[in-house]
Order: structure tokens, then sequence, then C-alpha cells
């Protein structure tokens, strides 16, 4: 298997998930859920059939004419609204001051008899730190990722460049995630919330776990094969690992599609990112991190950078 020869095809492949990755984002961006946005989510199910219709209209009677509705089976209603102001209650829970919470019940009750399984609030200002949380996070998870990669493979020839193709590989999976979501938000409502968060750094360890698997397998080979050059050694050690690669990110694939078929909507988001994360990780471990070893070995990246300093000049 030659798969170092063909590289320039892998990343060709690779750059054109980016650009539509990207595409996306700007044509639909991402369809951001409470948890970042602020607002409330209720949960409505009527004991009797109720067209989604009617719910629409009764919330636009409560003065929540931008209402978002998902029905659901069972005359289940998932419900999205912005800001409210909550009901005031005292230490035993009585309504001491009624305000958009209760104006909202009313009018979901008053469609037919309902039960509220669950009324979540979150405050735009709680919605902007999660925003900054996430951000940091993913910063931070990149950061240690690449000083542990390149500690642990520091007896290798070159132990940064490691450290920087692993990151490069789960930036490259994230993105392309980010894309993949923008559809479906578009499509199917799909919402980014805690639970993507979860997933996506969920993958990312993911990916850089793949990744190690194909790097360490390279450092043997290294030191068994010390005559042979990085595109060798890279053929080899891709050989030699993609069968179990391939067999963990099938089996695990297979429990994520079997969760989406019972699972319930509030982890759906989470089995998304997992389905997208794992495929796009398996391929950049394989095709995409250790293949940038040999094209830095070998002045490609170097020969890139320089041409792009040139035309911006």
């Amino acid at each position: 298997m030659r798969v170092a020869t063909y590289r320039k095809w892998f990343f060709g492949f690779s750059a054109l998930l980016v650009l539509l990755s990207a595409a996306a984002l700007v044509a639909f961006r991402l369809n951001p859920g409470i948890d970042f946005t602020g607002g409330a989510a209720i949960t409505a199910v009527y004991e009797t059939e109720t067209q989604a219709q009617q719910v629409a209209d009764a919330l636009d009677s409560a003065g929540q004419p931008d209402a978002i509705l998902q029905a659901a089976e069972g005359n289940t209603f998932f419900i999205r609204l912005g800001i409210l102001e909550l009901d005031e209650r005292d230490a035993a829970g009585t309504v001491t001051r009624r305000g958009d919470e209760s104006r909202v019940r009313d009018a979901l009750a008053a469609v037919g008899p309902v039960e509220i399984s669950s009324f979540d609030s979150i405050s735009g200002i709680i919605g902007a730190q999660n925003v900054r949380n996430a951000a940091i996070a993913a910063l931070v998870a990149s950061i240690v990722i690449l000083v542990y990669v390149t500690w642990a493979f520091r007896r290798a020839p070159s132990p940064f460049r490691y450290g920087v193709a692993a990151v490069v590989a789960l930036a490259h999976d994230v993105f392309i995630v980010l894309g993949v979501f923008s559809v479906l938000g578009e499509t199917i409502n799909l919402e980014v919330n805690a639970m993507f968060i979860t997933g996506v750094l969920t993958t990312i360890g993911y990916s850089v776990n793949d990744t190690i698997v194909v790097f360490d397998r390279l450092r043997e080979n290294g030191a068994r094969y010390s005559g042979a050059t990085t595109r060798e050694l890279v053929n080899l050690s891709i050989r030699e690992t993609i069968a179990r690669s391939l067999n963990t990110s099938i089996t695990l694939l297979v429990v994520v599609a079997a969760l989406m078929l019972f699972a319930g909507p509030a982890i759906r988001p989470l089995l998304y990112v997992l389905l997208a994360g794992v495929a796009v990780g398996t391929y950049s471990s394989i095709f995409i991190a250790s293949l940038m070893l040999v094209s830095w070995d070998e002045g490609e990246i170097g020969r890139f950078w320089r041409r792009a300093r040139f035309k911006r000049a």
C-alpha cells in the first residue's frame, strides 16, 4: 500500500471538504440552541390530538409570535422561545409574581389538557458565557494535545512535527463537523447545544487517539528500519494499522447508529457529532496527519509557504 504516493489526492479531497464546509457555514450558519443564545425550551405533551397551528396561535396570543415548534409523536411538541421573564416564587414554590412564564403556561393549557414535562430557561448572559467557555475548552484541548504529542514522541526525529500534524488533523475534523451541522441545522433544525460541545470534544479525543496509534507504529518502524525514508515508514505503518483503525471506527459507528434509532432527542446532537466526527477522524488520522509528516520531510510544506509569501509580496 503506497498511500504516501497519492497524498496530494488525499490532501485535495480534504481541501474540498473544508471548502464545502466553509461554504455551508457562510450560507446556512450554525443553529445555536438556548445554551448559547439564551431563551426558553419547553416540552409540552397533550392528552388529546392537537395541531401545531393551534399551539402556535396560542403562543402568539401570549406574546410569543416567533416561537419555534417541532412536533413529535404522541402529541408532543418541542417549543423554543426567546428570553422570558420568569415567575417569582417564594421558598415554598408558590408564585408570588406572574411573568411571561405563567402567560406561556396558561396559553398552552388553553389549547387542551397538557403536561409540561420540561421548562428550561437560560439568560442571554449565561449563553454568552457558554460560547466563550466552549471556545476556551477547544483551544486549551488543542494546546495540551500539541504539547503532549510533542513530548510523547520526543525520541522520534522532529517531534514537534508530530504535535502539529495531530492538531491540524483534529482542526480539520472539527471544521468539517461544523459544516455538517450547519447543513443539518438548515434541513432538520438541529441545534448546537451543550451536547454538541460534548460531542466535539469527544471527536477531538477520538481523532487524536487514532492518530497516535499510527504515529506510534511509525516510531517503532523508524527504530526497526533505521535506513528507511519517512515515505516508506509511513506506507508501512499505515498498512499495519489501517485494519485496526477501520474495525474500531466501524464498531463505534454501529453502536452510534443503534442509539440513533432508540435514543431520545436530548442526545441526538451528540450522536450526530459522533457519526460525522468518527468518520472524518478516521480518515484524517490515516490520510492527513501521517501524510503531513511525509510532505514536511520532503520539503513540500516549506515550498508551499514560500510560494504563498511570494504571492502576497
